[in-house]
């Protein structure tokens, strides 16, 4: 048996899947109430939460309509909080705050990174844009939390394909660097056949996430050797950051190799 939310248990062999995950949730909630932030990302197919809540079934969040009290149930983290109609929808039999009014929500409750990555997340599956949280971010004025939803909104590139890599590109916008532009193709003989995280095309400049699912095998390894190495010949700067390098010296490392390939004017690459 398996816990896919606290106070729930289906057989282990069931495959996670959208439809269990609203299931399960309906066993905890009534129907006076909404799914809100993590838990809602989580029925719109972005997790949000840390490895170690799902061992023993992460916590139902929600909040309850107008005229009802929230949920005392200790399998749930029961809130209060204004929705319009439009914030909420209905998946799998569950009401469920939008995965616009979500991605708003988790902009305010989780910290910096984590809330961008989720944002992000959001803005790819389900087709938002930065300009529609910008436009609704004046909704939230006065919440706790608004003040970074606003510093993250503007930033949301739906094209950034996982949350690490999201976290990457928060990092060069903290350090004030130059912007660059997610997943960018390069051509062998006029065919794209290579594609970048995060580039700087005139420059010749890539930054690229190697997280530990996408590059942990010998062969994914070798392919990457190769491919960069090929880049390099062809005069671009690879700069590798892992899942180490978002705090300390290893932060400072990649942030200050890449401030110093964008300071320089002029190059003897080949181009």
């Amino acid at each position: 048996m398996r816990s896919p939310a606290r106070g729930v248990f289906v057989p282990a062999h069931l495959p996670d899947t959208i439809d269990l995950r609203g299931r399960a949730v309906a066993k905890v909630l009534s129907e006076h109430h909404v799914v809100t932030d993590r838990t809602a990302a989580w029925l719109h197919g972005v997790d949000a939460h840390l490895e170690v809540e799902h061992e023993d079934g992460p916590l139902i969040e929600s909040c309850a309509l107008r005229g009802h009290r929230a949920t005392r149930l200790t399998a749930a983290d029961g809130r209060t909080r204004d929705l319009a109609p439009g914030d909420v929808t209905v998946l799998h039999g569950v009401r469920v705050t939008t995965p616009l009014r979500t991605a708003l929500d988790l902009g305010c409750c989780l910290r910096r990174r984590e809330a961008y990555g989720a944002m992000v997340m959001l803005a790819r599956q389900h087709g938002l844009t930065a300009t529609d949280l910008v436009r609704e971010t004046a909704r939230y004025r006065g919440r706790r939390g608004v003040v970074q939803l606003r510093g993250l909104a503007p930033l949301v590139d739906p094209r950034l394909e996982s949350p690490r890599e999201a976290w990457v590109l928060l990092e060069i916008a903290d350090a004030g660097l130059p912007l660059p532009e997610p997943q960018v193709w390069v051509e062998v003989d006029g065919v794209p056949t290579y594609r970048l995280d995060l580039a700087y095309r005139r420059r010749r400049v890539c930054v690229e996430y190697d997280g530990h699912d996408a590059h942990s095998t010998a062969e994914q390894c070798l392919y990457d050797e190769r491919r960069r190495a090929w880049l390099r010949r062809q005069g671009w700067i690879v700069i590798v950051v892992r899942n180490g390098d978002f705090s300390g010296p290893a932060l400072d490392r990649w942030l200050d190799e890449l401030r110093h390939e964008l300071r320089s004017g002029y190059s003897n690459r080949r181009w």
